[in-house]
């Protein structure tokens, strides 16, 4: 069997195709604009089949603009039609939620009709309940409800045109607020609860996170993520005696609006919201009364949503969204839980992934970056070389710098990996260059910097991130001198071969800047970490001794103690899952800093304490240190066995006072 697919290119929509691709045979057509093609492009090489097959048209025409032609050749070999392409923009204006919701609609019916397709599959969604007030079942659609928004009107016009209208089997499928992958966190674009994730960033960053805030009990949503939406819409597409039906793709429980709330709250590591005052509170007085119904309803009023738009919309957060934040309706999707209920397909829990939203919005989605006019000034277009950037702080560095019109330059050892994260900032827009390398061999750096500097036409930036981290004691180092040895040859010889190739180019065009991902480590010096520090010791010690010689010829250095980061390296370390540590986007934010800004070195508060109290007091600061040792065993890599817990109490209280150092 075939299968045409509108709307392909979007969130769902490039999912869809990837389920189908993994679990049916036959060839997917795809809808695309002729001006979509470079995009579609992108696309169909991730996926990676030549099962996927363009069609040009477009939402506007009668029939999707198809070519009568392939049309013709085409009738009858079409079993399933899904039309995805459609306004899912709770802001939109009305005229492009008529155009895209409704006229598309009809248009791809009537292509799907031309076609004679075996069943039209139209995604709408939840809006069409509007504010039906109570449980809106499955087989429920005209309840007279209220349509609040445009959004809600063509989503619930859009359904009605399926119904009655359409000639041939259909089925619809109604999915709730639809955020990331559960898996990756993957999302496109900002939306639903993704409106709150900057101001919670701006909590985050400036207010304690023992400091409690006071938030309203609004009342319910419901979300779900989009891999669970694609994998249980291709099954149910399948399911033989359906047609005619809707499914609801919610949550059977539904969420509190300030549960979500704190929910990604914590993922951020923000203060949380308490609500002193909830539905419960005032259980006996009728609906209406409840504050958190009329908050939601003073929300709605064209002048507080106008003032909303003035005041919440500067943080991200448009009146028209918290207008209808909160959902009347209990969606019962107990008929599609039955139909799924042998394919394997559950909805997760939203506290198993809702980190795993935030990390990629913070990595990937945030344009605080780019928001700011003098990052842009400073690294639009410019190539900023970028090593260690198929994860962690450099894959985050590569999107921010593209966020802002810089080219990044992605050096890593697996190019696979750099392929991938090149798509999704071509993606987004920006452009990106992959040079794989192994960084720990030095002829293959020689190779890279020759590479480099006859293909780029400068290199204005060099992010020294690559590195390997080590954390073993001495008395479990005494037959691993090799340690040391491959710590310094990527740390320390790695980076500055890199920089020494690099440098001719720099001086061309009288301007450079490297950006040395050092630790918090050269000025603590906690114990165990003998064998690193001392690797990016060498570096800064390097760095600080060149760039006398070369200031006067344009070329400067950034070295950046980095505090304990939740990246990859730091995994093997199981006891630094309880530790405080900054994510890789703020990290990255340090990065941009270095590379905007061009400080002599950037520094956190418990670095420069430490440095002081190695100065000023070494007995004292190699006591504590002792402390440390004694406290924080080997790790379980380190012993090539089980390590013992430790002292949990007094962990944690050193990790508390001195954040961010690596113990």
């Amino acid at each position: 069997m075939s299968y045409f697919v509108t709307g392909a290119t979007g969130f769902i929509g490039r999912r869809l195709v990837q389920e189908l691709l993994n679990n049916r045979q036959g060839d997917i057509f795809v809808l695309t604009r002729a001006s979509s093609i470079p995009r579609m492009e992108v696309l169909l090489d991730g996926w990676g089949s030549d099962r996927v097959k363009l069609v040009v048209g477009d939402l506007a025409q009668p029939a999707l603009g198809v070519d009568p032609a392939w049309v013709g050749d085409h009738r009858g070999t079409i079993r399933h039609f899904f039309h995805l392409a459609a306004m899912y923009d709770m802001t939109a204006d009305e005229r492009t939620n008529e155009v895209l919701n409704i006229d598309g609609t009809r248009h791809a019916l009537e292509l799907a009709t031309d076609i004679d397709a075996g069943c039209f599959h139209q995604v709408s969604s939840v809006a069409a309940s509007g504010e039906f007030h109570g449980r809106f079942t499955e087989a429920m659609f005209d309840e007279g409800q209220v349509l609040p928004s445009p959004y809600h009107r063509t989503k619930f016009e859009s359904e009605k045109i399926v119904r009655e209208e359409s000639p041939i089997p259909w089925r619809v499928y109604r999915p709730a607020i639809v955020v990331g992958d559960s898996t990756t966190g993957e999302m496109d674009k900002i939306d639903g609860p993704y409106y709150f994730f900057a101001l919670i960033k701006r909590i985050r960053d400036s207010v304690p996170g023992w400091v409690p805030l006071v938030g309203i009990d609004l009342g319910d949503t419901n979300v779900v993520p989009v891999d669970y939406v694609a994998q249980a819409m291709e099954h149910l597409a399948h399911l033989p005696g359906h047609d005619g039906q809707a499914f609801h793709l919610v949550n059977p429980e539904p969420q509190s609006v300030i549960g979500l709330v704190n929910s990604i709250c914590r993922a951020a590591g923000s203060p949380q919201f308490a609500t002193p005052v909830t539905r419960r509170t005032f259980s006996r007085l009728p609906k209406p009364l409840h504050p958190g119904t009329i908050a939601t309803a003073l929300l709605k009023l064209k002048p507080v949503v106008a003032l909303l738009d003035q005041t919440t919309g500067r943080v991200g957060i448009p009146g028209e969204v918290l207008a209808h934040t909160a959902f009347h309706t209990v969606y019962d999707s107990r008929a599609t839980q039955l139909a799924l209920a042998a394919s394997g397909i559950e909805l997760p829990p939203l506290d198993d992934y809702i980190r795993t939203l935030w990390t990629y919005w913070e990595e990937q989605l945030d344009t605080s970056t780019a928001d700011d006019r003098a990052n842009r000034k400073a690294l639009r277009g410019k190539y900023v070389v970028i090593t260690g950037a198929s994860s962690g702080i450099g894959l985050v560095t590569a999107h921010k710098v593209a966020q802002c019109g810089g080219i990044p330059v992605l050096v890593a050892r697996g190019k696979e990996k750099l392929e991938e994260t090149k798509r999704a900032i071509e993606l987004r827009g920006g452009k990106a260059l992959v040079y794989p390398c192994d960084l720990s061999d030095l002829d293959a750096i020689d190779a890279l910097c020759k590479q480099l500097s006859d293909e780029l036409p400068q290199v204005d930036f060099l992010v020294n991130n690559a590195g390997r981290s080590i954390r073993r004691s001495l008395k479990l180092s005494q037959d691993r001198f090799h340690d040391f040895e491959r710590t310094m040859q990527l740390n320390y010889f790695g980076a500055i071969r890199l920089v020494m190739g690099l440098i001719p180019k720099m001086r061309e065009h009288r301007f450079g800047h490297v950006v040395n991902i050092s630790s918090i480590g050269v000025q603590t010096n906690p114990p165990r970490f003998s064998a690193y520090v001392a690797s990016k010791a060498a570096l800064d010690a390097w760095s600080n001794v060149v760039s006398s010689e070369l200031v006067g010829e344009g070329i400067s250095f950034t070295n950046i103690h980095m505090p304990l980061v939740r990246t990859p390296m730091i995994a093997p370390t199981k006891l630094y899952d309880k530790f405080p540590t900054i994510s890789p986007a703020q990290a990255a934010d340090r990065v941009i800093r270095g590379l905007v800004q061009r400080p002599f070195e950037i520094n956190t508060m418990a670095g420069n304490v430490g440095e002081v109290a190695h100065t000023f007091m070494p007995r004292a600061a190699f006591r504590v240190l002792n402390l440390a040792y004694q406290v924080f065993p080997d790790s379980a890599a380190a012993k090539g066995a089980s390590a013992d817990a430790g002292k949990e109490s007094e962990q944690a209280m050193l990790a508390k006072v001195f954040k961010g150092v690596h113990w």
